[in-house]
């Protein structure tokens, strides 16, 4: 590992900035969905087994949008012209855009990817996709793929792209994916449902939509988007028996120890549409996780009401890390608690919010102007142990 002391005057200034820089982000208020992380990252769950060799070309960036528009709720929206500056800024600094089937199958074979390598997806496959978002794509000549849940679809709902649509675009670079048949609420058991029922509810939630997605389009990638990107380890259980691979919408880049049951996605609406963070976002890396362990009763990121201030004990390959930043959602910097040997324990200082937060973590890479990143989510519970529905 290389000595602190070497770099430490080389990164002094990158760690300093990028300090200031999530500070700002995570003082923001946390509009956007984020969810939760396995409790055990390097399980068979990942992408490739073994140590870690987070070099600059060995890594995947996903775009995670909903809405393209500017009268669709902000939260949840970016506008046509923040879109296409995004685009334009991966185009002239030379970024390949790829196909997210593509992508996976690279990694899963343990093949490398060329650093800059981005893919693009979008949640609901709402209607802006289609008559706003696919011609800047098109022009481009991108691929893209687009998560959706087929029951508004078939239902043909206002807002919602037609099948017809969806068709023309999947036969124009579009990957359709899964995203549940209904959008239902994956953590929440149904009133006298058991915990046998609840699995096969979900699993007929994924394998119905995704027996709609290829009679419509005639693909099937096996690739789940969460709704609202939210899952526990049960869930990711069910995925892994559906031999599917699924995403969330925490914040960060993918790589060899990345689980491929809810690998990440740079969500990039609402507070989080502005050129200057996705650039900062685009220069990220795979932090090298070995292991992240959260002190839940659940042993994942989903908590009960009264655990307010949750521990995630990280174990990282790089066992000399420069300057290991961590954040909560709302509070900004929180404390750090080096172990020794590559562990931390982080903490927040105060209680998190009901719903969905996260941590979020950070180091300067020896690249000039790049940074490693790693998000762990979690989903509190109301009083009364009840899950928030938001």
């Amino acid at each position: 590992m290389r000595q602190a002391a070497q770099t430490c005057l080389s990164r002094a200034l990158s760690c300093a900035w990028l300090a200031i820089f999530a500070l700002l982000i995570f003082t923001t208020a946390n509009a956007q969905v984020n969810v939760t992380v396995d409790a055990q990252v390097n399980l068979k769950g990942n992408i490739k087994d073994g140590a870690a060799s987070n070099t600059p070309d060995n890594h995947l960036i996903v775009l995670q949008y909903h809405h393209v528009s500017t009268t669709t709720p902000a939260s949840t929206s970016i506008t046509p012209g923040q879109f296409s500056a995004q685009l334009n800024w991966l185009a002239d600094n030379n970024y390949t855009v790829t196909a997210l089937p593509e992508a996976l199958s690279k990694l899963h074979a343990g093949k490398k990817l060329a650093d800059k390598t981005v893919a693009i997806s979008f949640d609901d496959g709402y209607l802006d996709n289609y008559t706003t978002a696919y011609p800047i794509l098109r022009d481009h000549g991108w691929p893209f793929t687009i998560f959706v849940n087929p029951q508004p679809h078939d239902q043909q709902l206002k807002g919602w792209a037609s099948w017809k649509q969806l068709r023309e675009m999947a036969s124009n670079g579009a990957s359709i994916a899964n995203h549940t048949t209904s959008h239902l609420y994956m953590l929440q058991q149904l009133n006298n449902e058991t915990t046998q029922e609840w699995r096969v509810r979900l699993a007929g939630e994924i394998l119905h939509a995704e027996k709609r997605i290829k009679a419509e389009t005639k693909q099937t990638h096996r690739m789940l988007a969460y709704p609202n990107g939210e899952s526990n380890q049960a869930i990711q259980e069910i995925v892994e028996e559906l031999e599917f691979t699924a995403f969330g919408q925490q914040s960060g880049a993918i790589g060899p120890d990345s689980n491929y049951r809810d690998l990440p996605r740079f969500p990039l609406s609402g507070t989080y549409s502005s050129l200057d963070t996705f650039i900062t976002k685009m220069k990220s890396l795979p932090m090298p996780v070995y292991s992240a362990t959260p002190d839940s009763a659940s042993g994942d990121g989903t908590l009960i009401y009264t655990e307010t201030r949750p521990t995630l004990s990280l174990q990282l390959h790089d066992t000399d890390p420069l300057a290991l930043n961590c954040f909560a959602s709302g509070q900004g910097s929180i404390p750090v608690n080096d172990q020794g040997e590559g562990r931390y324990l982080v903490r927040a200082p105060k209680a998190i919010p009901v719903g969905r937060s996260r941590y979020n973590c950070t180091y300067a890479s020896e690249w000039p102007g790049r940074f490693y990143w790693y998000s762990y989510a979690w989903v509190r519970q109301n009083k009364g142990d009840v899950w928030s529905h938001e």
